[in-house]
């Protein structure tokens, strides 16, 4: 047996891999995720579904694989049993026969459907909506305004994307609450009464349905008008398409939103440097370190942490591993976008970054339609608090705060403020 001479350095230790999924992590997934970057950047894990799926956590291969045609989005080629299938996507979609939006189809499929919702949703109707998410806006906050506190994820981040995406889709005002209550199911993820979200799923399909049948006999100056008169070459969406692509709309547009809003908000309290820097930018009348800022926020605490789903349909190798065909592949954005490979101090927030080419929203034909949307609502959400509440503060703890379970989705359950309420 040989001992070790004093010169001869010991080989370096690689610490355990990190618990994934559980709710340690998913109050900071950042420790885990620069562990998987640096050790085991396409990692194969067991999900809480029971599925297993590779992880892929560094940016060059994040932006790979969501650009890479042998990645489809089409459950149809998952490998495992037809009965695992409904765990890789929204629970209940497949039932309510929703599966025909742009989340779950490739091309040429995907190019048809995207040509024409696009010419529905395009970035002028977004622009001619400012005026009212600003209404939107500060009418949410004149009903808590007087309070000195509120809930900013119930009371304010979680209607303004429903009453914003219901009024663009058309939706009836008499109805708008019914869409708040089967949202609001939809977010709880695991915390609701079981099989509520696919419940809640399959009410929206068939309300939509119906909605979409009368607003064929009287089109209006909204969305699903828009979507039912979309054409190209004489070829338009069928019933079915139409109803799917204004599920989705409204299913991946609100959470998101809820979660940019409340994590932007919940980001600038744990860096007050930066909140003051934005404060004073925005007292100024300037707008470009908001518009930087919303960026950032999408870097550094997004709303999205995973990519959804993507099935191999051929082998190919990704950061130096092999995919099987059938196999499921998750690109975590969030660990993509702390890359330090990719970008300078990573897990630093830095408003004003301006080479931050993030994959917030994606990348690639699936990018989201509804980004601009989004921005817009992030925007107008951030400056109008910052402005009428400017002394707002968390009212707990950082450590009480409790994150949603959910794989895809990154969010507050909750976000308590207080602040000084606002003279008459």
């Amino acid at each position: 047996m040989h001992e070790q001479t004093p010169d001869t350095p010991p080989a370096p230790s690689v610490p355990p891999a990190p618990t994934l999924f559980d709710w340690e992590f998913a109050t900071d997934p950042y420790p885990a995720y620069a562990w998987l970057r640096e050790h085991s950047p396409v990692h194969r894990a067991q999900l809480p579904s029971g599925v297993e799926a590779w992880l892929v956590t560094r940016y060059a291969d994040a932006r790979q694989a969501l650009a890479d045609q042998r990645l489809s989005k089409n459950p149809a080629h998952h490998a495992e049993p037809a009965h695992a299938k409904g765990k890789t996507g929204i629970p209940g979609e497949r039932k309510a026969e929703l599966m025909t939006h742009l989340l779950n189809i490739d091309p040429p499929d995907h190019t048809r459907l995207r040509r024409l919702v696009s010419k529905a949703f395009t970035p002028r109707r977004v622009a001619e909506f400012t005026p009212r998410v600003q209404e939107l806006t500060d009418h949410l906050i004149d009903q808590f305004a007087g309070k000195g506190e509120a809930d900013l994820i119930h009371e304010f981040a979680f209607p303004l994307p429903i009453y914003a995406i219901c009024e663009m889709l058309g939706v009836p005002r008499e109805d708008q609450d019914d869409f708040r209550d089967w949202a609001g199911m939809m977010i709880r993820h695991g915390g609701g009464p079981r099989g509520g979200v696919a419940r809640s799923v399959k009410r929206m399909r068939t309300y939509l349905g119906e909605l979409i049948h009368r607003k064929r006999d009287d089109l209006g100056n909204d969305l699903i008008s828009d979507l039912i008169r979309a054409s190209d070459h004489g070829d338009h969406l069928t019933e079915a398409e139409a109803t799917a692509m204004a599920f989705i709309l409204l299913f991946a547009g609100f959470e998101t939103t809820v979660n940019l809003i409340g994590n932007g908000v919940h980001s600038l309290f744990m860096n007050p440097d930066q909140r003051s820097l934005l404060q004073d930018s925005l007292a100024a009348g300037e707008t470009a370190l908001l518009e930087t800022g919303i960026e950032e926020l999408l870097r550094y605490d997004g709303p999205v942490e995973l990519a959804t789903w993507r099935f191999a349909t051929r082998p190919l190798t990704l950061g130096g591993q092999d995919i099987a065909v059938g196999d499921p592949v998750l690109v975590v954005l969030a660990a993509a976008d702390r890359d330090p490979a990719r970008f300078a101090d990573p897990d630093a927030l830095d408003l004003s970054r301006s080479d931050n080419q993030h994959l917030g929203y994606g990348h690639g034909i699936h990018y989201c339609l509804g980004a601009p949307l989004a921005r817009l609502e992030g925007q107008t959400a951030l400056a109008t608090l910052l402005k009428r509440l400017p002394d707002l503060e968390l009212a707990v703890p950082p450590t009480d705060l409790r994150w949603r379970g959910g794989l895809i989705m990154r969010g507050l359950r909750t976000l308590p403020v207080r602040f000084t309420v606002p003279n008459a």
